[in-house]
């Protein structure tokens, strides 16, 4: 069985929720359990970052089945 993957896609993807995120956290007024759980939000969309960019490294990149 052949997987598809769309790295392009989830890259994007990720980008939005960190800029979304980012956006948030701006406009919270200072609300510190927004601005913790942003940061949260934040550590989790870094670690896919990492994870998409390990699928470069290892030439694993847009393919679909």
């Amino acid at each position: 069985m052949v997987e598809e993957y769309k790295v392009g896609d989830m890259a994007e993807k990720i980008r939005v929720l960190k800029e979304t995120a980012t956006e948030l956290k701006r406009i919270s007024g200072g609300i510190q359990a927004v601005d913790r759980n942003v940061d949260r939000i934040l550590a989790s969309v870094r670690i896919l970052e990492i994870n998409i960019s390990d699928l470069v490294d290892i030439g694993i990149e847009d393919r679909e089945g």
